[in-house]
């Protein structure tokens, strides 16, 4: 399955990746593998997450209070349009497409 991002999303995870880094050294880089598996696992069976809003799924973190949010756009791509800590308000980027 193919994995498109929205654009911020990277700059969501560099900007989540530096908090934790500087919180302890090396955990920025453990959130960002936990980020990356979850997002394999995603990509391995999308039907399975809760659809939150129209197609727009979402998928939670295990260890950090984040939540992955995605649509699939066909049938081999998901598209990863946010990822947000819980407490975010819950209308922060579900106007992504």
């Amino acid at each position: 399955m193919r994995i498109e991002y929205h654009p911020q999303v990277a700059q969501e995870l560099e900007e989540i990746r530096d908090f934790y880094e500087q919180r302890s050294v090396g955990l920025g880089f453990v959130f960002v593998d936990v980020f990356e598996r979850q997002v394999s696992r995603i990509a391995g069976a999308p039907e399975r997450w809760m659809k939150v809003q129209g197609d727009v799924r979402r998928c939670m973190l295990s260890r950090f209070p984040y939540v992955i949010y995605f649509r699939q756009i066909s049938p081999q791509c998901i598209r990863i349009t946010v990822i947000k800590h819980q407490r975010r308000h819950p209308e922060y980027g579900r106007d992504r497409a």
